[in-house]
């Protein structure tokens, strides 16, 4: 079975990096809702600029917004876009004086709040629509062989933390016995390799990955310091820095940790790796909370420590499965008590896993049909039932472990660890109680009796010749000259080491395989292992993923159902504000009445339905339901009683607040509200 472990993960890992490489370019968090002029409109002067509205806060360079004439020119400026206000999701690029009619193109790509490009492009005509020219790169953003690249190494850094801090939790909290065992030093040690390598391709990938797409600006040096100053970037820097810090905690508990024998210097070595090594792996798990979906959107403030204890839980029971997985495959046999330590921690990580997926699910999501309608509610729908077969077999491999503890001869005599083994005349307990190196050199029976049979066989020859070479017989010297080559020729031994170490092998393996618990255990924890490593692939995936919540908020605001699309949206305020002449009704209409540009009209009525001619009016629109408002609308009086605004933007479509403030003396002034559907 040992034999067809690496065959098994390796097909399984390949079939997780085909889920990965089957999810497309990146999907992102912000999602472009609005822009001035809009999508494929037709203006009859040329705007003094374009402005794009984001469902969140972006990050823009000087190349972030173009817009090309109709014959491919760039026709803005080429200045770094400007903010306009709402939260850092609203840009704009001035353009050129004198530009001709017919159709543009809005190329745009920034960053979105959570790390992720977003890119895209849309156009609009002067005068009227016209032939163009104009090239927009066919690559997305996030795509090409830099994406690909970029999520296999997103992919490797999840895998190499989750199977580091795991793997040294396992050793620490369930198996000390496991520190001075190769194959979990080399399994830990890997981990951190792959992390760190993983995280420097990163690095160096993230400014093609989010910039140019070219594989030959890896190595730039410009574009590496532009990184460097993004919050993606410091999150990068930081890992490494906490990986120089995890490298020393690796070395302790794998040298000093592992030779220290006596109890008191143990228990309290033990006590500082465990708050040292918890505080280094929070810290890693930070590093993505910081820079990707946690970090905006609901609730950041809770979202991110939630997420901590998240991937924390993650890597105690996946990571912990596999340091498990390979204790039994490729290690000394694991104590019984170990076992049951690990399924107490993989039953705490389960609970805790539940809580927060539950919490991050809601907030990522947010609705029924966000659940069911959007790529990331249908993946999540996937490692939910993934997440569910994954507990069935957990929950087989428990019923494993309380056999291993139920099996006949189990005496509850102290084991290496304290706990309770089985009786000496158990194979396993014999198993158990053998001390081993890690490096399959056990002192055997078998070995032992082979040995001496050869040696005996060897010196056979001399014993025969001892009374000759006593007595100075001509013998003598050849005997004593033919003992020698046979004790120190160093084939020779080399040959009995190699024998030694096979016999030793083929009796543990034989232990093994005549154990049906443990067993048992085995093909349950590596079908748990197989299932994880899929799981680990769709979350790498989710984190790509734009949120099925933005999504559905996106969709609403750029092409909202037939049933939604009212067109203009017309209201009547009655207003009272005390003084003479107080009384009247505004009339508003605003302009198609759904999200992006939109042109406002206000008329101020008396009460007998004339023309109102008053000091001062305002209106505000406020979307409490997303905390967005109140966005000012730059009236501009028209004439007597008529007031306008053109380019009013809203974001979002939803049930609006709108607020107007009529003053009609320099003391008279009254606000009212009203709310409309605007979208």
């Amino acid at each position: 079975m040992a034999a067809r472990l690496l065959p098994v993960l390796l097909a399984v890992l390949l079939a997780g990096l085909a889920v990965l490489a089957g999810a497309g370019s990146a999907g992102a968090h912000a999602a472009l809702t609005g822009s001035d002029p809009q999508q494929d409109s037709v203006v009859e002067q040329a705007p003094k600029e374009v402005s794009l509205t984001f469902s969140e806060q972006i990050a823009v360079d000087e190349d972030a917004i173009r817009v090309l004439d109709p014959a491919g020119n760039r026709a803005d400026t080429e200045e770094t876009p400007r903010s306009l206000g709402s939260g850092g999701a609203q840009y704009a690029v001035k353009l050129r004086a004198g530009l001709p009619d017919g159709t543009f193109t809005v190329a745009y790509q920034v960053v979105s709040a959570d790390s992720h490009p977003v890119a895209g492009a849309f156009t609009f005509s002067i005068g009227a629509p016209s032939e163009t020219s104009a090239a927009v790169p066919d690559q997305a953003s996030g795509g090409g062989a830099v994406g690909a690249l970029y999520g296999i190494a997103r992919y490797l850094s999840y895998a190499g933390f989750t199977l580091l801090v795991g793997g040294a939790a396992f050793v620490l909290a369930c198996w000390p016995r496991g520190a001075g065992v190769r194959p979990m030093q080399r399994l830990v040690a890997f981990s951190w390799v792959g992390l760190t390598a993983a995280t420097l391709a990163m690095l160096l990938l993230r400014g093609p990955y989010a910039g140019s797409g070219r594989l030959g600006d890896v190595f730039d040096l410009e574009v590496l310091g532009g990184v460097l100053e993004t919050k993606t970037g410091a999150a990068l820097v930081s890992r490494l820095l906490l990986l120089a810090a995890a490298a020393l905690f690796v070395a302790v508990l794998f040298g000093a940790y592992a030779r220290r024998e006596d109890p008191k210097e143990r228990r309290d070595l033990t006590f500082g790796l465990a708050i040292g090594g918890t505080v280094v792996a929070a810290g890693l798990a930070a590093t993505w909370a910081m820079s990707e979906h946690a970090s905006t959107g609901l609730q950041a403030g809770i979202a991110m420590p939630v997420d901590v204890l998240h991937l924390l839980a993650v890597a105690a029971w996946l990571g912990g499965l596999t340091a498990l997985l390979v204790a039994l495959y490729r290690g000394p046999a694991v104590e019984r008590a170990a076992v049951r330590r690990f399924s107490r921690v993989a039953f705490g990580s389960v609970v805790v896993l539940a809580l927060t997926g539950l919490y991050q699910s809601w907030r990522q999501v947010g609705s029924w049909s966000a659940l069911t309608g959007t790529s990331y509610g249908q993946l999540l729908l996937v490692k939910i039932g993934l997440v569910a077969l994954l507990v069935a077999v957990a929950g087989l491999s428990r019923r494993w472990t309380g056999r291993l503890g139920e099996a006949p001869g189990d005496t509850g005599a102290q084991g290496p660890e304290g706990e309770g083994a089985s009786a000496p005349n158990s194979t396993e307990a014999a198993t158990d109680s053998a001390p081993d190196s890690g490096d399959g050199e056990r002192s055997e029976v078998v070995v032992a009796t082979a040995e001496a049979s050869e040696r005996a066989e060897a010196e056979r020859p001399a014993a025969g010749q001892g009374a000759e070479a006593e007595a100075g017989a001509p013998g003598a010297e050849s005997a004593a000259t033919a003992r020698v080559p046979v004790q120190a020729d160093p084939a020779r031994e080399a040959q009995l080491r190699r024998q030694r170490e096979a016999a030793s092998a083929a009796t543990r393996k034989k232990r093994r395989d005549g154990d049906p618990e443990r067993s048992g255990l085995r093909r349950s924890v590596l079908l748990e292992a197989g299932i994880a490593v899929v799981v680990l692939a769709v979350t790498t995936v989710l984190t790509t993923t734009e949120p099925g919540r933005t999504e559905e908020e996106a969709a609403a605001g750029t092409s909202a159902p037939a049933a939604q699309q009212q067109g203009p949206v017309s209201l009547t305020v009655p207003f009272d504000t005390g003084g003479k002449d107080g009384k009247g009704t505004v009339l508003l209409d605003l302009d198609p009445g759904r999200s992006g540009d939109n042109a406002l009209h206000v008329y101020v009525q008396d009460p007998g339905k004339e023309p109102l001619d008053v000091p001062e009016v305002k209106v505000a629109l406020t979307l409490k339901a997303q905390e967005l408002g109140p966005l000012a609308a730059p009236l501009e009086r028209i004439s007597e009683g008529h007031w306008s605004a053109t380019g009013v933007q809203i974001p979002l479509a939803g049930s609006w607040t709108v607020a107007v403030t009529v003053r009609t003396s320099d003391i008279d002034q009254v606000t009212v509200s009203k709310n409309a559907r605007i979208g």
